[in-house]
C-alpha cells in the first residue's frame, strides 16, 4: 500500500509538473500576440531558452538554497520512493520557471538576448530561492516568528506572492532600467499607440494559461492524500470574477478581456485553500479591476512601459491575493481559518522588498557591465532580425 500510495503521488505531482510546463507555452502565445510582429520571433525563443537556464540554475544551485536538498548522488539514491523527490523537484521547477516568464513580457521588444539569459540565471539561482526558502522551507526562522508573534503563520497555498508578486516586482527595476521603448511616447508626453499584433494568439496564451492553471493550483498539494475541490472551485470563481470585471472596466478591450481571468487566478492562489468560493469571486473580481485600472496608469499616466503590464498583473494583484488570503481565508468570512491578517501583510512586504533590491541589483550591475537595451537601430528592425535573423512572416518566399 506504500508503494502504491508513493506512485499516485509522483504520478500525480508530475501531471501538474506537466500542466504547470505547458503554461509556458501560454506565456509564449501572451507575448507573442502583444507584441509587434517583428518581435514575435524573440518571444517565442525568450520563453523557451529562459526555461532552459531556469532548470540549470534551480537543479545546481537554487533548489538547494530553497530546500537545501542536492542531487550530487547516485541515482539509485536518487530513485528511492518511485523519485518523488525529482517530480517534487520538476513541479517547483516549473514555478520558479515562470518568473523570467514573468519578466519577459515586461521588458519585450527592447531587451538584449544573451544579458536577460544571465539575469534568469541569477534570479531563479538566487534571488527567487532566498525568498522561496523564507516562505515554504521555514528558513531563517521567519514563519517561526510569525507564529509565535501573530499565532498563524504565512499562508501562500500556490504562490501569489511566492511566485507572482516576486516575478512582477523583480520585473519592476528593469523595466525601469531600460526605459521605454523608441515612438511609445512623443516629445510632448503624449502616448503612441502599439497594438497588438494578433488578438488570436493573445488570447490562445491567455486560454492556455487559464487552464494550466488549474495544476498550477490544485497540484499545489502535491500528494493525492491533501487534494482538495475547494481549490478548484475557488480558481474557477476567481477567474470568471477577473475577466468579468475587466469586461465592464476594459470598456469591451479584448486585451483587458483576456487579461483579466489571469489577475483573478494570480490572486487566488494564495488562499484558494481557505477561501468560501463567493469570497474567491470577490477576490478575483477585485483584482480584476486592479488590473486594467494600474495598467492603465501606468502606461498612460506613469509613462512606464511594461508592455505587457507584468508589475500590474502579477506583482500588485498578487500582492492583494497574498493579502486577501488573511482576510477572505477568516472564519467569520467563510474561510476555513488558520491565518492571520498581519503574516499575509508582513511577507507580502518583505517579498517585495526582497524582489526590488534583487532585481534591482541584478538589473543595475548587468546594465552597467555589459548593458540591457538593443541600440536604436536595432530595435528598430525589431529583435526578430537583430537577435535570431529571421522574421515570423517573411514578406516574399522563393518562387522556385
Amino acid at each position: 500500500m506504500e508503494a502504491l500510495k508513493t506512485g499516485n503521488d509522483v504520478l500525480f505531482i508530475l501531471l501538474g509538473a506537466i500542466m504547470v510546463l505547458a503554461m509556458h507555452a501560454g506565456f509564449a502565445f501572451l507575448e507573442l500576440g502583444t507584441v509587434r510582429k517583428k518581435n514575435q520571433v524573440n518571444a517565442l525563443v525568450k520563453i523557451l531558452t529562459d526555461f532552459g537556464v531556469s532548470t540549470i540554475a534551480y537543479f545546481f544551485v537554487g533548489y538547494g538554497i530553497a530546500y537545501g536538498v542536492h542531487f550530487f548522488s547516485g541515482a539509485e539514491t536518487l530513485a528511492a520512493h518511485n523519485g518523488y523527490e525529482l517530480t517534487k523537484f520538476f513541479f517547483l521547477l516549473t514555478f520558479a520557471a515562470a518568473i523570467p516568464a514573468i519578466i519577459s513580457g515586461g521588458i519585450a521588444e527592447r531587451a538584449r538576448f544573451n544579458p536577460q539569459l544571465a539575469a534568469t540565471f541569477l534570479i531563479v539561482g538566487f534571488v527567487y530561492p532566498f525568498f522561496e526558502g523564507i516562505a515554504w522551507n521555514q528558513a531563517f526562522g521567519v514563519q517561526a516568528w510569525l507564529k509565535a508573534s501573530f499565532g498563524e503563520e504565512f499562508h501562500d497555498f500556490a504562490g501569489s506572492i511566492v511566485v507572482h508578486a516576486m516575478g512582477g516586482w523583480i520585473a519592476l527595476p528593469a523595466v525601469l532600467l531600460l526605459g521605454a521603448r523608441h515612438g511609445r511616447y512623443t516629445k510632448e508626453g503624449r502616448l503612441s499607440a502599439h497594438p497588438p499584433s494578433s488578438i488570436p494568439f493573445l488570447a490562445l496564451g491567455a486560454w492556455i494559461l487559464t487552464v494550466g492553471w488549474f495544476g498550477f493550483n490544485v497540484m499545489s498539494a502535491q500528494t493525492v492524500d491533501k487534494v482538495s475541490g475547494l481549490v478548484a472551485l475557488n480558481s474557477l470563481m476567481a477567474m470568471v470574477g477577473g475577466t468579468l470585471v475587466a469586461l465592464v472596466l476594459g470598456k469591451n478591450d479584448p486585451g483587458f478581456v483576456h487579461n483579466g481571468p489571469l489577475a483573478g487566478l494570480v490572486a487566488i492562489c494564495a488562499g484558494s485553500d481557505l477561501m468560501h468560493p463567493i469570497g474567491a469571486l470577490v477576490v478575483g473580481g477585485v483584482a480584476g479591476g486592479l488590473f486594467v485600472t494600474m495598467f492603465t496608469l501606468t502606461q498612460n499616466r506613469w509613462k512606464i512601459d511594461d508592455v505587457l503590464g507584468v508589475w500590474p498583473l502579477h506583482g500588485l494583484c498578487g500582492a492583494w491575493g497574498g493579502i486577501a488570503a488573511g482576510i477572505f481565508g477568516q472564519k467569520a468570512l467563510g474561510g476555513l481559518g488558520g491565518v492571520a491578517f498581519m503574516p499575509q501583510l508582513l511577507m507580502t512586504l518583505l517579498a517585495i522588498v526582497v524582489a526590488l533590491v534583487g532585481g534591482g541589483c541584478v538589473y543595475g550591475l548587468l546594465k552597467k557591465a555589459v548593458g540591457l537595451r538593443l541600440d536604436q537601430e536595432e530595435e528598430y528592425n525589431g529583435a526578430d532580425l537583430s537577435i535570431h535573423k529571421i522574421t515570423a512572416t517573411p514578406e516574399r518566399e522563393p518562387n522556385w
